[in-house]
């Protein structure tokens, strides 16, 4: 098992939340904020899994404070996927 630990930026637009998972070129919205997080999670899986099944290399996540750094007015989250490796 492998487990990915990446940044969220999560941004209020037009009675919308919009998550960013800058790393990964992830965007994604909800109605709410709850909504828009299980979503960038859900997208995290399947990048994950992509990434997992096709071999590829996984980029390196940004250092949470970084992130938050750069973006001081937003709501900054840690998102997490476990995978397991397909079997050879």
């Amino acid at each position: 098992m492998r487990q990915y630990l990446f940044p969220a930026i999560f941004v209020e637009e037009d009675d919308r939340y919009v998550a960013l998972v800058p790393d990964l070129g992830i965007a994604i919205d909800g109605d709410n904020i709850e909504e828009a997080y299980i979503f960038a999670k859900n997208s995290l899986k399947v990048y994950c899994n992509y990434v997992e099944n096709f071999d590829l290399e996984m980029p390196m996540p940004s250092k949470y404070e970084k992130i938050l750094e750069k973006n001081p007015h937003t709501l900054v989250m840690l998102l997490d996927c476990v995978i397991t490796p397909k079997k050879s």
